[in-house]
């Protein structure tokens, strides 16, 4: 099957489950990333289709997690051009999500895109995760969620100060984090917390289908 088939194929499955005006709202984000992305540098991926499975596919797999459900306040750290978390600000309005990065730039970008698709339960926070978790975001979310930023060991460190007790931190990552885990654990459990389980990102697409995302619990 070919990209365009697969990303076809992606749009249709994506208008049947999470309705129509979710499933443009959702590719109008996508669309707007990579008309911008012509003037400031926000992804890697060029292509369309390629981006409807590569961000916005993998993005939306964490939503099949438990933790995610029982999710009410959700930060995503180091969250780039809004990945993964504009996308699940825009599938489950229900939820309030804080998109952190360095980067103000990105920052504005964002709050951009979100005025103009009417997204409402999403707000910005340009800070250091190290410096961010120390202040008043210290422990004030059900989840934590990074893409695509760090290493686990890092990651562990910026995140889990984040989270609350009895809260979860979701990394996403590739197939060879076996070594990743084994290093981060120490500050994993300095940290409070401990791995609970790596659930594949079962998308079904080929470009992804090697992507976990590992449960951290605290």
């Amino acid at each position: 099957m070919t990209a365009s088939e697969e990303a076809r194929n992606y749009i249709e499955e994506l208008k049947r489950t999470r309705g129509e005006e979710t499933a443009d709202k959702l590719l109008s984000y996508i669309d707007m990333v990579l008309e911008r992305n012509e003037h400031i540098n926000l992804t890697a991926i060029r292509d369309r289709d390629e981006a409807i499975i590569k961000h916005l596919a993998d993005s939306l797999t964490i939503s099949e997690l438990p933790e995610f459900w029982d999710a009410q306040n959700i930060i995503d750290v180091g969250t780039g051009a809004g990945f993964p978390g504009a996308l699940l600000a825009i599938a489950c309005p229900e939820k309030n999500f804080v998109l952190l990065d360095s980067t103000r730039k990105r920052l504005r970008v964002i709050d951009e895109f979100a005025e103009a698709l009417g997204i409402s339960n999403l707000m910005t926070v340009h800070a250091r995760a190290e410096e961010a978790n120390r202040q008043e975001l210290h422990e004030s979310f059900d989840l934590c969620v990074s893409r695509a930023v760090a290493n686990l060991t890092t990651l562990s460190g910026w995140c889990l100060p984040f989270v609350r007790k009895d809260g979860a931190f979701v990394a996403y990552k590739g197939e060879n984090y076996a070594e990743e885990l084994e290093a981060a654990s120490p500050t994993i459990s300095k940290l409070g917390a401990s791995f609970d389980r790596a659930v594949p990102a079962d998308s079904g697409f080929d470009s992804i289908k090697d992507h976990v995302l590992l449960v951290i619990r605290k």
